[in-house]
């Protein structure tokens, strides 16, 4: 995003409406920090400014990662996914993207008012890899990934920042623990804020949470249950 210096009449509208504060006021003149923006496109929806002075101007590679992931709005090109991760987990029933004894793990680096530089999505995925997790292969992120090691395919991607990206990948339940411990570590080496999501399948209406308390996790008690309706809608 930019800011027409020519149209601007400094009236600061725009300013509160950016929620990774990119929108700056410096020697009676606001400006986009183009380091700190991520295309998500918010100065513009929000109509603050009535005299048309911010504009998006034509994205390239690598800096489209940013719109993409940040703008609700869009669709990733390679994964046909809105927003930034896959259909939300509790699609599961319908899905199959996982069956008992099994966990999928999302991990949303970054938040809408916090972001992230995805080098510190490629710190984590790069951790895990080496547990050779399942990647989510219909995730933007993974897409990014050479998936054995973690590692981002093009390196020129390392430096765009987000406002927030999910990984996904599944893994066996026992498994658990040491992904939990993994995250802990490299969460020490990261400069934004990770959240960690399970999903799974009951054994027998008990909800796994022991193996979760192992790992020195505290779960929350708002977790949602799904009761298969979805899978009764499938087959209509």
């Amino acid at each position: 995003m930019l800011i027409d210096k020519k149209k601007c009449v400094s009236c600061g509208a725009c300013l509160h409406y950016c929620p990774v504060g990119a929108i700056k006021f410096e020697k009676g003149v606001y400006y986009i920090n183009q380091d700190i923006c991520v295309e998500c496109g918010v100065c513009i929806r929000s109509n603050a400014c009535k005299v048309g002075a911010i504009y998006q101007p034509e994205l390239r590679w690598p800096r489209v990662l940013r719109s993409v992931f940040s703008d609700p709005l869009l669709v990733h090109p390679q994964t046909d996914v809105p927003g930034r991760g896959t259909e939300e987990v509790k699609t599961n029933d319908v899905t199959h993207r996982f069956k008992r004894g099994e966990f999928g793990i999302i991990i949303e680096v970054g938040r809408p008012g916090v972001g992230t530089y995805l080098e510190d999505v490629e710190k984590i995925a790069k951790a895990l890899a080496v547990h050779n997790v399942e990647f989510e292969p219909k995730n933007p992120v993974t897409y990014l990934l050479d998936i054995k090691t973690g590692e981002f395919k093009d390196p020129a991607v390392k430096k765009e920042r987000v406002l927030s990206a999910i990984i996904e990948f599944k893994i066996k339940e026992e498994d658990f623990p040491k992904i939990a411990e993994t995250l802990k570590e490299v969460s020490k080496k990261i400069d934004t804020v990770i959240s960690v999501g399970i999903a799974t399948v009951c054994k027998d209406g008990e909800i796994p949470l022991a193996t979760v308390k192992e790992a020195g996790l505290t779960p929350r008690i708002n977790g949602k249950i799904n009761l298969g309706l979805g899978l009764a809608w499938s087959y209509k």
